[in-house]
């Protein structure tokens, strides 16, 4: 199956260049989301309708401050740390709004909009505006270059699908993204990442309980839930997953973030106390696990390749990316490569020792060299 554009999808990119661009309506700030991105007032076929279109870069101006930033389908559509007004569209589940966001960052606080506060309710956060901030928090859209991202926008297109039947060519692990770590370092079958295993969004959360109980997985960092999220989960009770050790984080997408960096150190402290093997999860097991996953192996001395390497086999479970085409340069340099690089303060991983680095990273953070060694006696061979 090729897992390319849908027609729809493709006329949709087909608005001339030149069309009359109509007055958008007066737009707010209808929701900061969990994350820090900014649900907009303004619907996206409405935005589409009036004459904007995939590719275009526009300026949003909020709260007197204006961006720059391209109109995107996905929040990859632009490279980690860049910001997206993100159009989506989604007939099959009646979703039509547009975001304003930045790619695994947090738009409301990069902005200053406010701050977030963790809460044990329902939906797990609150959001507190800045002084000054109005609310709700006006938004104007302008044209800055119509086109102008349109080949990168091309080149940053990623469908897939959630029905099994679509990926025949996959083991039911593999379409989970469930699987072990073998990078250099890492004992066999001590480290397993995947999807997840309770959360029922992509359709594979089965699939990964399965194999998380065919791996004999006894602790579990879950870098995507609150304790009530996890728990809530239809099936969750009767899963092998909810009987094994979790730790749910709870994690934002902004890598460097206080709360991330925080959060994750006691995750591993979890590892420490806690015996293998081990399951790091987020929702898709793409993002925040796969830099979790990165960030151990480096930890255990696993090369640049092996972890750009290990980190893409997750684009070609989900996307049929392949090795040695330009989109997976594309994608690996955009992404796990320079997130390593600039959270480890590197000109560039590919001639550093990613494991001297990791260790220096935890130790600003306030683990100790005997905290450190523990974590890698637990993953080690």
């Amino acid at each position: 199956m090729k897992r390319l554009l849908t027609v729809l999808l493709s006329v949709m990119l087909v608005f001339s260049a030149f069309a009359a661009l109509a007055d958008l309506p007066d737009i707010t700030v209808y929701e900061i989301q969990k994350y820090g991105n900014l649900l907009l007032s303004l619907t996206g076929s409405e935005f589409l309708n009036d004459g904007y279109a995939f590719g275009d870069i526009v300026t949003v101006t909020i709260n007197g401050q204006e961006y720059d930033m391209p109109v995107g389908s996905n929040y990859s559509d632009v490279d980690q740390g860049k910001m997206i007004f993100r159009v989506a569209i989604k007939p099959d589940t009646n979703e039509d709004y547009i975001t304003i966001a930045i790619n695994m960052g947090n738009f409301a606080t990069t902005a200053g909009l406010g701050t977030i506060e963790t809460t044990d309710s329902d939906p797990g956060y609150v959001w507190h505006l800045n002084e000054g901030v109005p609310d709700p928090i006006p938004v104007t859209v302008a044209m800055k270059q119509s086109g102008g991202y349109y080949d990168q926008w091309v080149m940053h297109q990623l469908v897939r699908s959630d029905k099994r039947e679509d990926y025949p060519n996959l083991t039911d692990a593999e379409f989970a993204n469930f699987r072990p770590i073998r990078t250099t370092g890492v004992g066999e079958g001590k480290l397993y990442r995947s999807s997840s295993p309770v959360n029922p969004e992509l359709g594979r959360n089965l699939y990964a309980d399965k194999a998380a109980e065919e791996a004999g997985i006894k602790t579990v960092i879950n870098l995507a839930d609150t304790e009530a999220e996890m728990k809530n989960y239809e099936g969750f009770a009767d899963s092998y997953y909810s009987k094994q050790a979790i730790i749910p984080l709870n994690l934002g997408v902004d890598f460097t973030a206080e709360e991330f960096c925080t959060s994750m150190v006691k995750g591993l402290r979890f590892i420490a106390e806690n015996d293998g093997p081990y399951l790091v999860h987020c929702t898709e097991g793409k993002e925040r696990c796969g830099y979790v996953s990165a960030f151990l192996e480096s930890l255990m001395g696993a090369s640049a390749d092996e972890v750009i390497a290990d980190y893409m086999v997750t684009f070609y479970n989900y996307y049929d990316v392949l090795p040695g085409t330009e989109k997976y340069d594309s994608i690996a340099s955009s992404n796990i490569a320079k997130t390593l690089t600039e959270a480890f303060g590197l000109d560039d991983i590919k001639n550093a020792d990613l494991a001297a680095a990791a260790e220096k990273y935890l130790i600003a953070l306030g683990m100790s060299t005997d905290e450190i060694s523990a974590i890698r006696a637990k993953l080690g061979n």
